[in-house]
């Protein structure tokens, strides 16, 4: 169980991920199939009027379902952490607060799901049940929220975070199913192209209106945008959001000022796939906002600007690796073991302060920071290695450049290896026990992840995987994006750790973006691919030299 909670914060992040994607999803599907579908498809011939709704109502079964599960698997997490934290059965925390929310939106779910399963017309008794059961699911989600624990301005807070919610819904929530209605005929694809920009607009005035209510109630001011942990990730799903205008005044661009030719449209799709792309590494950002105190309520102890300077100051790479010896877990390991000893002879079932998901905090001493630098140097001069390998080969001029993915192997036995000094193959932990570690797991799964793609990156290069098969290395380099986002640094300094992640979040964004635009470069149209076949290759360098001046100390 202790290694359920050690992994407890990590999994929830991710499970909590999950769930914000799919209630966007759901959110934004309801509102495509009552506020976009029914009404224009009576504009429609009838073959794109039938699929139209049918795409809406498609929307909202799926997003449903997956909806229901992740509520459900989040909820039953927060109560065995609470269980196993408190040594209370599960009967005496039915009452929390967060269940009581949880079973709000699980019941708007169903609701939801119910009326789903009818045709794909609806009444407007039917409709008004959509839009009253969407609404109950925002209310439930709001009410687990961080604006709900606040003691002042819990009203405009609690306001802010269902405008939030409600704008993203209609943004990004329904991008699904605007995808899926680029598939009807050219004219009625622009029709429905154009209706949702006036929604997407929407979605954008109340992010704004509920990101003036956060400025206030949870930032307060600019220095927390640099110096606490909630601030530099706001600012980092701020760029995102900056990213996707970006790409939502294009779509606006060529669905009302070009015309609606089918190439047009290709264009239009592919934006819109990168749009979904970022929106759910912004909502992954927005979940793992949820796991760190808002900026407000750490007036001290920050970080400062000029420490950040310092800190991102670029400064030789660290190339040779520190002995094994001088780390501090070895020379720890004794004292941990009798610690253990000593708990289980007095039954304590675990430390009394205790904070499920923060791994064991061990002391650092300047051995392990080497170790550390040491790793995320070599690592930046591979990831730099390839991406110039990479824009070599978009040239066209050096065929020995296509087998530039067999480098990322090279990395990937890196980091599985070479990563967590103290857990095997070089440490005294065993893999099992190294696991109990989040940052250990994270790990080891970016490794896995890295193997991965390199072996079928190269098999595309050469050729031999066609298909979807294709998209195996955009796809990695997204969910790499992700996992970064929700990636946390156990270091018991909190200025060491917010410094760690200030460093880690442009990796990040670079590897999201980067992701995009493979993903770009293979679907085309060829105007896009020229384009895009050189932007994932620098974030590839970008991400490199980052990662060579990256620094803990």
């Amino acid at each position: 169980m202790e290694q359920f909670l050690d992994l407890y914060g990590f999994a929830g992040v991710v499970l909590h991920a999950a769930e914000l994607v799919a209630r966007t999803a759901l959110l934004g599907g309801v509102i495509f199939w009552v506020g976009l579908a029914l009404p224009l498809a009576r504009f429609l011939a009838p073959g794109d009027a039938t699929r139209l709704r049918r795409i809406g109502r498609r929307a909202v079964l799926w997003s449903g379902l997956a909806t229901l599960l992740a509520t459900l698997g989040t909820c039953g997490l927060d109560l065995l952490a609470l269980s196993a934290t408190l040594d209370a059965p599960f009967a005496a925390l039915l009452g929390a607060d967060f269940v009581h929310a949880a079973a709000v939106q699980a019941l708007a779910i169903l609701l939801l799901l119910v009326l789903a399963l009818g045709p794909a017309e609806a009444s407007a008794v039917r409709a008004f049940g959509l839009l009253l059961a969407a609404l109950a699911l925002l209310v439930g989600a709001t009410a687990g929220s961080h604006a709900i624990a606040r003691t002042e301005n819990r009203g405009m807070l609690l306001a802010a975070t269902g405008l939030h919610q409600l704008g993203a819904a209609f943004w990004i929530g329904g991008l699904p199913a605007l995808l899926a209605g680029f598939r009807l005929s050219p004219a009625a694809a622009r029709r429905v192209g154009q209706r949702y920009s006036a929604f997407a607009a929407a979605g954008v005035l109340l992010i704004l209106l509920g990101i003036a209510g956060f400025w206030i109630g949870y930032l307060g001011g600019v220095p927390a945008l640099y110096g606490t942990a909630y601030g530099a990730m706001s600012a980092t799903k701020a760029v995102m959001l900056g990213l996707l205008l970006l790409l939502g005044a294009s779509n606006w661009l060529l669905l009302h000022r070009l015309s609606g030719t089918p190439g047009g449209l290709l264009r239009v799709r592919r934006f819109v796939e990168a749009e979904i792309g970022l929106g759910i590494a912004v909502l992954a950002v927005a979940a793992s906002l949820t796991s760190v105190p808002p900026a407000a309520d750490l007036p001290e102890d920050r970080v400062s600007w000029a420490e950040v300077v310092e800190r991102f100051t670029p400064a030789w790479p660290r190339l040779q690796s520190p002995n094994h010896a001088d780390l501090a877990i070895p020379a720890l390991q004794a004292q941990l073991d009798r610690e253990w000893q000593q708990r289980q002879a007095a039954q304590a079932a675990r430390p009394q302060a205790f904070t499920p998901g923060e791994g064991l905090l061990p002391p650092r001493n300047a051995g392990d920071i080497a170790w550390s630098e040491y790793n995320h140097h070599w690592a930046g001069l591979m990831v730099l290695l390839v991406g110039l390998a990479a824009l070599l080969d978009a040239t066209g001029r050096v065929p020995v450049a296509r087998h530039w993915p067999l480098v990322f192997l090279g990395l990937a036995f890196f980091i599985l290896v070479r990563s967590d000094a103290e857990v095997w193959p070089l440490g005294e932990l065993s893999l099992l026990e190294g696991l109990r570690d989040p940052e250990v797991v994270q790990h080891k799964l970016a490794g896995l992840l890295v193997a991965g793609f390199a072996l079928a990156e190269w098999w595309v290069r050469l050729g031999r995987i066609r298909g979807r098969a294709r998209f195996i290395f955009p796809s990695a380099m997204l969910a790499g994006g992700v996992l970064l986002l929700l990636h946390t640094h156990a270091i018991g300094n909190l200025k060491d750790a917010l410094l760690v992640e200030l460093s880690h979040l442009p990796l990040a964004v670079l590897a999201v973006v980067g992701g995009c635009a493979r993903f770009a470069e293979l679907r085309g149209p060829a105007e896009i691919s020229r384009l895009a076949r050189w932007v994932w290759p620098l974030c590839l360098v970008l991400v490199g030299l980052l990662l060579i001046i990256y620094r803990e100390a």
